[in-house]
């Protein structure tokens, strides 16, 4: 999006969260199938689950190049979730910003909370499960993980939720339909805050010659009545 004189207007970033098996993944896919965003991959070291695809869902490597690139400050957040590494690039995430496009993560709460730090503009969402119990539902009949780890998974769950204050917003992910529209909803309203609409209401105080000279003529017509 452009500004008069050809002055670019930056992107906003996005930045969802939520437990694990809250759903994220597929809420942030039905939501960019209708909102136009870039969408950050993310860097992890845990394996793909099945059907995840390297470059598409996440960029799977081994933790010694995790390391390298964080040692490089390659990263705009990184943490470490269930014994694994997560981290977004940062070179990426800049570049589209500054063309004027939203961009959105989907991230673990550490690494949300450290992009707030280094990017207070930001705008945090939070998605939480309907319960507890509902989300224990989801976890189990996914099958992805022992019991073991679906207990962490929950306790670290109401660890998190109990950092919902620090976030702009947050979405129950109930019925998927409706938590989506609430993403969507958020995304809009955001580019209709004035620093987003400045185009616009450049464009509402122009003047068209061609059209000014038709109302001209119709002006006289009426004032000859």
């Amino acid at each position: 999006m452009q500004r008069g004189k050809g002055e670019m207007v930056r992107g906003d970033l996005f930045v969802m969260t939520g437990a694990s098996g809250v759903g994220k993944g597929t809420l942030r896919a039905r939501l960019m199938e209708r909102v136009k965003l870039r969408y950050s991959i993310s860097m992890t070291t845990r394996p793909p689950r099945e059907g995840e695809r390297h470059g598409v869902d996440y960029w799977f490597v081994d933790e010694a190049t995790f390391e390298r690139i964080k040692r490089e400050g390659g990263f705009l957040e990184h943490a470490t979730y269930v014994g694994y590494s997560y981290g977004t690039p940062k070179a990426p995430v800049e570049r589209a910003l500054a063309r004027g496009e939203d961009v959105l993560l989907e991230i673990e709460v550490q690494g949300a909370l450290q992009v707030a730090e280094k990017m207070p503009e930001a705008q945090l969402i939070f998605v939480i499960p309907p319960s507890l119990s509902e989300l224990r539902q989801r976890l189990l009949l996914r099958g992805k993980d022992s019991l073991e780890k679906i207990e962490k998974r929950l306790e670290r769950a109401r660890e998190e939720i109990a950092l919902a204050d620090r976030f702009h917003y947050v979405v129950v992910n109930d019925l998927l339909a409706d938590a989506v529209a609430d993403l969507e909803r958020i995304i809009l309203t955001r580019r209709r805050i004035v620093k987003r609409m400045r185009p616009a209401l450049e464009r509402a105080l122009e003047r068209d010659p061609d059209l000014e000279a038709e109302l001209d003529e119709i002006a006289k017509r009426m004032q000859g009545r």
